[in-house]
């Protein structure tokens, strides 16, 4: 092992393999010496081993157990200058006791992102040098650096919802906080905008861009429906000369993609027609799985909706978001999901979707109905809440941000939902990170 040109030597405690790549490869990348170990055994032999600098250590992962991890480290005569972050969730309760026995560490509140943890990792090596410098090695937390300005990276990889209703745009005071346009998904990465359907949402979408430097554009849809395509008409780069525009769809549709285009702007619905449009358009079926349009992968799966419907996956910088904004999981089943595991036979038919979401860092997906609503719903190729928070438990899903919203539900009747929402994740047992997308909700990644 070349430790000449180093930064440090780091050991990593984190059950999730593909959370534990991410962050290997991070810190990697800013020339530190990385391991992992994703059980208790494995930490400590790896210490022994490496001797780290620093150990970085999830505090709530089962086979980790973080506070008896914690404890055999400071019990290691050989790394008693090791450093240690723990990395907790935000919403963790931590009595004064368990902080006791925690002793001197750092924190790190999940969510995070990798520029997070490179940023909190370079602090810990930044104060070691500079306590080194000064002879005080032993105090190294205490010493007071210069006042933190953090820049928020706006060249990084980010998302934006334009779109979060279903079926139908909601204008109007009730659903201010949430917005009332239909389906619309942005993912900036690079020199490419990658679009997921073209709700009404899609029309600022277009606004915006006019007036950035992208000129390659990727729609992808999830499947025909008004709701999803209504706003295409309103898409101003459409008009703009020096845009190229590829739209994506399932061949399974009952016409062929550009067909569906071309008959919205029909002169009886739109006065201007698809030839008058002035960017370049071409239309593409999804064929290969997954499309790759330069450091960008999307995968799709076929979804449980009236038609030929898809959902997305998006890589891009080692993050991965799912978008399935339309998707009847679990088809007529309107018990207690109390118990209901993965081998249950209501759960078997939608194993592919299970494995198409699992290991994603944020699922963008419906849950439309209320359970009381369900019943009455049911084959409308839309989700009840406790259906969907199984499919989040199924596969091991941590963030999730919940989409198209039904029309008749304004704000207050959501929150009241999310509120039911997190409750039945409670009682299935899945510590999910939930919330309802709003129009204009960005997040960097």
């Amino acid at each position: 092992m070349n430790t000449l040109n180093s930064k440090g030597k780091i050991l990593i405690g984190e059950e999730v393999r593909v959370t534990a790549a991410r962050m290997l490869e991070a810190l990697r990348r800013e020339d530190y010496i990385v391991e992992v170990a994703t059980g208790s055994d494995e930490f400590i032999a790896k210490t022994r081993e490496l001797v780290p600098d620093l150990a970085i250590i999830d505090f709530v992962m089962p086979q980790l157990q973080g506070l008896n991890v914690l404890k055999l480290l400071q019990k290691e005569v050989h790394c008693s200058k090791t450093g240690v972050i723990l990395c907790l969730p935000r919403d963790l309760q931590l009595n004064q006791s368990t902080l006791t026995e925690l002793g001197r560490v750092d924190l790190l509140l999940r969510p995070f992102d990798m520029r997070q943890l490179v940023e909190k990792v370079d602090s810990f090596f930044t104060r070691r040098r500079r306590a080194a410098a000064f002879g005080t090695v032993q105090e190294e937390s205490t010493v007071v650096t210069e006042a933190y300005k953090p820049r928020l990276d706006v060249d990084s990889g980010r998302f934006s919802l334009w779109g979060t209703r279903g079926s139908t745009p909601t204008p109007g005071a009730r659903f201010l906080r949430h917005g009332g346009n239909t389906s619309c998904l942005s993912v900036t990465y690079g020199q490419d905008k990658f679009i997921f359907d073209a709700g009404s949402g899609i029309r600022d979408l277009g606004l915006a861009l006019l007036n950035q430097a992208t000129r390659n554009l990727h729609l992808f849809i999830t499947h025909t429906h008004w709701d999803h395509i209504q706003g295409f008409p309103f898409f101003a780069p459409a008009y703009a000369p020096g845009f190229e525009i590829s739209i994506y769809g399932a061949e399974k549709f009952g016409k062929d993609l550009k067909s569906i285009f071309r008959g919205q702007l029909d002169r009886e619905y739109f006065p201007v027609q698809m030839d008058d449009l002035n960017s370049s358009i071409r239309f593409r079926h999804l064929d290969e799985n997954p499309i790759v349009v330069g450091d960008v992968k999307i995968w799709w799966e076929f979804a449980q909706h009236p038609g030929a419907t898809v959902g997305y996956k998006i890589e891009a910088g080692g993050y991965t978001i799912a978008w399935v904004p339309d998707n009847e999981f679990m088809m007529g089943y309107t018990g207690s999901p109390i118990g209901i595991t993965i081998d249950h036979p209501m759960v078997c038919p939608y194993r592919s979707m299970i494995d198409f979401l699992t290991g994603v860092d944020v699922l963008i997906h419906e849950a439309q109905y209320t359970n009381d609503e369900y019943p009455d719903k049911i084959g409308w190729g839309h989700s009840s809440v406790s259906n969907i928070c199984l499919l989040a438990k199924f596969a091991g899903v941590r963030r999730w941000i919940i989409t198209h919203h039904d029309p008749m539900h304004d704000d207050a009747f959501l929150e009241s939902k999310l509120n039911m929402t997190r409750h039945i994740l409670a009682l299935i047992d899945h510590p999910c990170l939930v919330s309802h997308g709003y129009d204009g909700q960005t997040e960097h990644f």
